[in-house]
């Protein structure tokens, strides 16, 4: 126990208690201002700059990144460095989004003074509504009162998670207002984990030769060399017309293995195998055999009635190597 005598546990569930009481009024205290400044950022020509000092500087870099990163072209401006020469890179077509708790942060004055200079469009974020900042903002979103978490309440913590939550909460309000989807989200993000579960099945899947198909009255002796050979551990049943009928997977084997020689693979298919189409992404493949308890999808174009013949397959390890999990 440190000097106030509580655990520590103690302590964080009533710092995280603090916050979300604070994130509450927050949700509560939006109004139509918040509709006019998702509106303005939409429409800006340019960029959204973003900027402030200290904490709101960290913050800030967090919120351009994640509105660059979802559609909405941004940029962190150090208010510092701005007076030194980056001032050049905020632009008349650009909106400021400014972020300061007290609204009063002195390295922010001209920042302030260049965008109302040029008639650029100013957005404030701050706990003080008369607050210079404010006061000069032509839409200014106001924090909720509420006390910072730290003991001392000196250092930014409520309102730093609430300013973020605010950026999250106008971010998230562009991606509805620019319906901006996954797909858009892939192109932007094409490295790492999240660029693979990205991927769409069309760039990974098997197709052609490589296709695991046998006709509904092969064998299934044959259609087991099939099954070995294309190193799938499923078989498609297929018509004349290359139509899939069914699939033959391990279980269908073990089920009928005691008259397996006997058989044709129609006689052991399962019909209606689960699929997916072509635009879906490797996560959204993932995730559906991971619900039905299979290793495969036959790929179909989604606007062609069935039964019709697959334009490919993808198995679960094609999204393994692509290292999602």
């Amino acid at each position: 126990m440190g000097a106030s005598g509580k655990p520590a546990i103690t302590i964080a569930r009533d710092v995280i208690g603090i916050e979300a009481d604070a994130l509450t009024a927050l949700a509560q205290s939006l109004d139509e201002r918040f509709e006019r400044a998702v509106d303005l950022l939409a429409n800006a020509k340019g960029r959204v700059i973003v900027s402030g000092m200290g904490k709101s500087g960290h913050v800030g870099h967090k919120i351009a990144a994640t509105l660059a990163s979802t559609g909405t072209p941004a940029q962190f401006v150090h208010p510092a460095e701005a007076s030194h020469g980056d001032l050049g890179m905020v632009t008349r077509d650009d909106v400021a989004l400014v972020l300061s708790n007290s609204g009063e942060t002195p390295e922010l004055s001209d920042l302030i003074a260049h965008v109302k200079r040029n008639g650029i469009p100013l957005i404030a974020i701050a706990s003080k509504p008369d607050s210079t900042l404010m006061r000069a903002a032509d839409i200014g979103l106001p924090l909720p009162k509420a006390p910072e978490a730290c003991p001392m309440g000196l250092a930014p913590t409520t309102s730093t998670t609430a300013t973020l939550a605010l950026g999250d909460a106008i971010a998230v309000a562009l991606i509805d207002r620019r319906d901006f989807q996954p797909q858009n989200f892939r192109m932007l993000h094409p490295g790492g984990s999240l660029g693979s579960r990205l991927l769409t099945v069309g760039q990974v899947m098997h197709k052609g030769d490589d296709l695991p198909f046998v006709q509904g009255d092969t064998p299934m002796l044959e259609a087991m060399l099939t099954i070995s050979g294309k190193a799938f551990g499923l078989a498609g049943v297929v018509d004349g017309e290359g139509r899939l009928e069914g699939v033959i997977s391990d279980g269908d084997l073990r089920r009928n293995i005691a008259h397996l020689a006997e058989r044709t693979a129609r006689d052991i298919m399962s019909p209606d195998p689960k699929s997916i189409g072509p635009a879906a992404t490797l996560g959204e493949a993932l995730d559906t055999m991971n619900r039905h308890a299979i290793t495969a999808l036959f790929v179909f174009d989604e606007t062609t009635s069935r039964p019709a013949p697959p334009l490919g397959l993808i198995h679960i390890h094609d999204c393994l190597r692509a290292g999602i999990t």
